[in-house]
């Protein structure tokens, strides 16, 4: 059978195209050796079970260790008596699916008499047992309700302090989070188990990164390399500048366009072109798979919100809490810091972020697309405004009452506007950023290219920048107009007034700037 991109549980080499992941977390393998306890953590889908999986193989294989990866993610009762047992199970099964003749632990059910100490007995007598080193890989760890982790915790940690005594040689906690972070349920509030965790003996934190640039292009190539079937360069830079080089979305554009049962591009002696990258990046966003929609989903948390929103409008955060918000946030893979700027992590969650945001307002938007559109196909930018105003006065004051994100709700309705006309046949850019107190979006549509920039009122020089900013971004595009539009929540203008607009000069640059 021929080798496809996977973007549905671990990948095998066997049948699929894969980075060999431990090229990723190259230290794992010293901790191991120096016989450390330590913590793995990255978003969903970025191949921390492939990890796993595969190094635990390995391990095995060499002779050196007896090495194993058990899941606990099924485990979501928040009975310690009811679950160590279950858990116990699974690792014996986890163990004789995994392991040789001869290295499988003992029948679990003597052990669980008192589950408060099940967990570091069962250990204990397994390392006892062997002949080799006893490595175990805890997976999805985080997703144990708080009781059943901190128990867990507390047994790694009471097994650890007493070795020489028999005891698992080096142990890994896997999840989204750093064991800090780790959330549990304390008299009914949610804390967190700081520099107190019971698991305070870890020698290293490590995060599973994304591809890199030549990663993503490798994996490309392996396609090509098996089929003939060759990516045009700029389509393949194109598959790393939309995904950023997160797995998942790598590989889910790689077989939207070629391996995937309604393929764009599935004649092997058709070169894969960025056109057809984009129509990908379409596809996933219109069918928001269960790795877009379990991001999405994450967008309604109180913690998300504070960090998304501040990003879509290039706000700067004063709350103490905020830092943390960002590492959770962060760890979710929703946002990133590159260059010192904290941003979205690519540009397809930038991109489905205020879709799904606004899909409500979009929705309700009479507005036929082919008002705006001009003879030679281009998009009447400044009538586009003049059609998004009229809605705005409107009806603004409803939807800005209504809708969740409130600091950020006027960027959210211009771009939910703004895409139900461009989704006609162009596309958008959009730049995020926190701390430059604006959004920024490039409107592609029949050839042309127009700059259209979002800020809100924080006095006389959001204008001063503002027209800076804007000529500047259009210049850089070769474009002789750019769009400033500005809006004020605490304006006093009564709605029905509002949409003041005037054509200014910046640098050899008309800025049309629009009051809201």
């Amino acid at each position: 059978m021929p080798r496809f991109f996977n973007t549905a549980g671990p990948c095998l080499a066997e049948n699929h195209y894969m980075i060999e992941p431990g090229r990723r977390l190259s230290q794992v393998r010293g901790l191991i050796d120096k016989g450390v306890y330590f913590v793995i953590h990255a978003p969903r889908q970025t191949g921390k079970t492939t990890l796993l999986r595969n190094l635990s193989r390995e391990l095995t294989r060499e002779g050196l260790y007896a090495a194993v990866t058990v899941s606990l993610e099924s485990f979501t009762e928040a009975s310690v008596e009811k679950m160590m047992p279950q858990i116990l199970a699974n690792l014996e099964n986890a163990a004789g699916y995994q392991l040789p003749a001869g290295m499988e632990p003992p029948a679990y059910q003597p052990f669980t008499a008192n589950p408060a100490i099940a967990l570091k007995e069962y250990l204990t007598s397994w390392s006892e047992g062997l002949s080799l080193p006893l490595v175990v890989f805890f997976d999805e760890i985080d997703a144990l309700p708080g009781p059943v982790l901190i128990s867990i915790l507390r047994q790694l940690r009471d097994g650890y302090t007493s070795r020489p005594a028999p005891f698992p040689h080096s142990a890994a906690l896997v999840g989204m989070r750093d064991v800090r972070d780790y959330k549990v349920d304390v008299r009914n509030e949610t804390k967190s188990l700081g520099t107190a965790s019971p698991f305070n003996i870890k020698d290293e934190s490590l995060v599973l990164r994304d591809f890199t640039r030549e990663e993503t292009l490798e994996l490309l190539e392996q396609h090509t390399a098996e089929t003939g079937q060759r990516f045009e360069d700029d389509a393949a830079e194109e598959v790393f500048t939309l995904s950023g080089g997160q797995p998942w979305l790598v590989n889910a554009l790689a077989a939207q366009l070629t391996t995937r049962y309604d393929a764009l591009v599935p004649d092997r002696s058709v070169r894969v072109k960025k056109g057809n990258v984009r129509d990908a990046k379409e596809i996933l966003i219109e069918r928001r798979d269960t790795h877009l929609d379990s991001l999405v989903d994450k967008l309604r948390e109180e913690r998300v919100k504070k960090v998304i929103e501040q990003i879509l409008i290039g706000g700067i955060s004063v709350d103490p809490t905020y830092d943390g918000d960002f590492s959770y946030t962060r760890d979710l893979g929703l946002v990133a810091v590159e260059g010192g700027v904290r941003k979205i992590a690519n540009p397809i969650y930038g991109e489905i972020i205020p879709r799904v945001l606004t899909h409500q307002v979009q929705t309700s938007i009479p507005d036929e697309p082919a008002w705006f559109v001009a003879k030679d196909g281009t998009l009447n930018i400044e009538k586009l405004i003049d059609g998004f105003l009229e809605f705005w006065r409107e009806n603004g004051e409803v939807l800005l009452r209504g809708m969740t994100y409130q600091e950020a709700a006027p960027h959210l309705v211009f771009m939910a506007y703004l895409q139900r006309i461009v989704n006609s046949g162009g596309q958008i850019n959009r730049e995020f950023a926190i701390g430059t107190k604006r959004a920024d979006l490039v409107v592609h549509y029949g050839g042309k290219k127009d700059v259209i920039e979002l800020k809100l009122w924080a006095g006389k020089k959001t204008e001063e920048r503002g027209f800076e900013q804007v000529a500047a971004y259009a210049k850089r595009l070769g474009r002789d107009t750019g769009y400033l539009i500005i809006f004020d929540p605490k304006s006093k203008t009564p709605w029905e007034d509002r949409g003041e607009v005037e054509e200014m000069e910046q640098d050899g640059v008309k800025v049309v700037v629009v009051r809201a």
